[in-house]
């Protein structure tokens, strides 16, 4: 079963690297010479790659067994639905890929197969049930993953395809059974026992759909689907109990195709990649990006619950569509579905300054599907020099006065507005340290995902900009959800100036925040614990409270493809961390220099430092056996600050860019008794 898994985890990354690899700078070039338009008369013949995006519902039918029993004892059906809760991010809502071909006839009949796979957040159900044999216990199946392969018969009217599907479907689910009350009388199970199967479900998908052409090689498309998986039977030991369950699903889903064109041999979509769709009012965009880290040997005289760990690896995918609409002037609404898959070394714990900002707070073995972004954004010219923009993720073609109100509101992360660096700001293509990316001190508002709802004005006024703004909280420090009532939340303000030095564009930036939330102080958790004796506990200790800090950032170009960027942050280290990491205090630095300096134009390498420190108090909490959301060894005999060295090398690979890094963390968690670690990691790239 692992096997099979696993093959699947990289056959997803596979078919996502080779949709989504694109040279940038080929963009537009493809688009506009190379692709040749959509038409009603032989367009629908060919390759094609695609993503999709759609909503899932499902009922289960289940009949469990006792030992020795000639027939099923118990039985029953639920639903497998959950509707979307914008603050948890949940629903049963799934993103995934496909790819097909299509041959359409004379009689302008179309005939094609297709094969997809999709990653849901949660198609989920459970129900509780009881007997006197059984006790009480609950019931849950969750679909992990699915995917069908299916044959196409369509029709081609005037640019439209309109086509009945059919074929094998499958799905990979977890079946959990949990004792709530009472002992099985033939099991072992005691209240509270968690018994868990995985399982391979198979069966046939049916449904209609209806294609049209949006964009030179791109196509909309709209389908539903149904699907009856067959049943199939687990057991669990401790319950003493054999489940028979079956699984029914419907899903309405929106896709997106490019077409490749019916001899692959004349596409350049490996090596050139695949062109954006801008097309003026829609865009789509797309990124998938693998990283795999491994941590060297390293001294490690002990450990608690959130140390790092030594020799070991891990890691991390995710694919991203950036879906664009143009709906008046000076507007863009984006929505930007996500499947993500993997974790961070140890869980993401062990460094205040992480080695990877591609790694969550929370991780998976599977595939899930998330929407870290639903936003709309409006600008308003305000006069000045016209300047040109391109189209980018999240980013329309087009133009723009120097002189510009930009507002955005919805979902979003913070840093997409603040603490921007054009050296560093982006794991997916500079550098990874969670340090580096962002300023380690501020303490950005943000769910487990580094995203959140809120609302942020930029007033860009000559060679200044001034930013404003407001975003919830999460509901309890470092967690999942944010608070629906929005009473926990955060205000950050930034001015930012341009100039030139010596003929050399630079910047300065300086962002401030207050955040209102309950956060425990780590001075009353380290009370309470010489009280009870009992290991310092921040939670324990929470209230409704204020945090504020400061960060600065500076970047400067020194020739073109050479630049110098440096951070810096503090915030008072009384309160806990309540979104992003364990520094009180931090600066770093570093270089970017463009491969251009020696003859290969494309490579970049970049080399940075941090320093990350931690306030008296802080480190009295950590030596107290304290854990904190990413760091605690269980006791802090000798503190230090973190120290950490990245340097990494970029270099392209037919479509995708390869990146190989290094970094050296001394003191990992301000512990001068662990350490120093050496951390290697690639990392494959690509995006349209």
């Amino acid at each position: 079963m692992i096997r099979c898994r696993r093959s699947w985890q990289w056959a997803l990354v596979g078919v996502a690297l080779s949709l989504l690899a694109l040279d940038g700078s080929a963009v537009a070039a493809d688009m506009a010479v190379k692709a040749p338009a959509l038409n009603a008369i032989d367009n629908w013949t060919g390759f094609y790659l695609g993503g999709h995006f759609g909503y899932a519902a499902g009922k289960t039918s289940w009949t469990a067994t006792e030992p020795g029993a000639a027939v099923p004892t118990l039985g029953g059906s639920f639903d497998l639905f959950n509707a979307y809760d914008p603050f948890k991010g949940t629903g049963s809502y799934f993103v995934g890929l496909q790819a097909g071909y299509n041959y359409m006839l004379p009689s302008r009949f179309v005939v094609g197969f297709e094969a997809d796979v999709s990653a849901p957040n949660m198609i989920a159900g459970t129900q509780t049930i009881s007997s006197a044999p059984i006790g009480q216990a609950s019931y849950n199946d969750t679909v992990l993953d699915f995917g069908t392969a299916r044959g196409r018969v369509g029709y081609a009217f005037d640019h439209w395809l309109v086509y009945g599907t059919g074929g094998a479907a499958w799905t990979y689910d977890k079946l959990t059974r949990i004792e709530l009350a009472g002992t099985p009388a033939a099991g072992t199970a005691a209240v509270g026992t968690t018994e868990a199967a995985l399982l391979w479900r198979w069966g046939w998908a049916a449904g209609a759909g209806v294609e049209v052409p949006i964009a030179p090689n791109w196509s909309a498309r709209l389908e539903y689907l149904a699907a009856d998986l067959g049943g199939r039977a687990r057991t669990f030991p401790a319950a003493a109990q054999s489940f028979n369950s079956d699984l029914m699903l419907q899903s309405l889903r929106f896709g997106v195709n490019y077409q490749l064109g019916a001899d692959l041999s004349k596409s350049d979509a490996v090596t050139k990649g695949i062109p954006a769709l801008d097309n003026g009012d829609i865009s789509v965009h797309g990124q998938a990006t693998l990283v795999s880290q491994y941590a060297l040997p390293f001294r490690a005289p002990y450990s608690g619950q959130n140390s790092l760990a030594p020799n070991s690896g891990r890691e991390t995918f995710d694919v991203d569509l950036y879906l664009g609409f143009r709906p008046w002037k000076g507007a863009e609404i984006w929505v930007d579905p996500e499947i993500d898959q993997g974790f961070g070394l140890s869980g993401t714990f062990g460094v205040a300054g992480f080695p990877s900002a591609e790694a969550y707070k929370v991780g998976a073995a599977y595939p899930y599907a998330r929407l870290p972004r639903t936003f709309l954004r409006q600008t308003i010219d305000l006069g000045g020099e016209v300047q040109k923009v391109d189209a980018g993720i999240n980013q329309f073609a087009g133009s723009q006065t120097a002189d510009r109100l930009v507002i955005t509101v919805g979902k979003f992360s913070v840093v997409d507005i603040f603490d921007s660096n054009k050296y560093a700001h982006d794991p997916r293509g500079d550098f990874l340290n969670w340090t580096l990316v962002n300023t380690g001190a501020f303490d950005y508002a943000a769910d487990a995902w580094a995203f959140t709802y809120g609302a942020a004005v930029e007033w860009y006024t000559g060679q200044w900009t001034f930013r404003a703004g407001i975003f919830d909280g999460p509901v309890v420090p470092n967690s999942t959800d944010l608070d629906p009532t929005f009473g926990q939340f955060q205000m950050v303000g930034e001015v930012e100036r341009r100039y030139d030095l010596w003929g050399q564009p630079g910047k300065i930036a300086v962002t401030g925040y207050l955040t209102r939330a309950r956060m425990g102080s780590f001075a009353d958790a380290v009370q309470l614990a010489a009280l009870t004796g009992a290991p310092a506990d921040i939670s324990a200790v929470r209230t409704y409270t204020s945090k504020p800090g400061i960060a600065a950032n500076m970047e400067q170009q020194i020739l073109p493809g050479v630049g110098l960027f440096a951070r810096a942050g503090y915030t008072p280290g009384d309160l806990e961390t309540y979104a992003f990491t364990d520094a009180d205090a931090t600066l770093s630095g570093g270089a970017s220099l463009s491969g251009k300096l020696w003859g290969r134009p494309d490579d970049t390498v970049g080399l940075a430092g941090i320093l990350n420190t931690i306030s008296s108090v802080h480190q009295a909490y950590l030596a107290a056996g304290g854990y904190t959301a990413l760091i605690g060894d269980g006791k802090l005999p000798d503190p230090g600050p973190e120290k950490i060295m990245e340097v990494y090398y970029t270099l392209p690979v037919l479509a995708w860019q390869l990146t190989f890094d290094y970094q050296f963390i001394t003191n990992p968690a301000y512990n001068r008794d662990r350490g120093p670690v050496s951390v290697v990691a690639t990392r494959l790239h690509a995006q349209f």
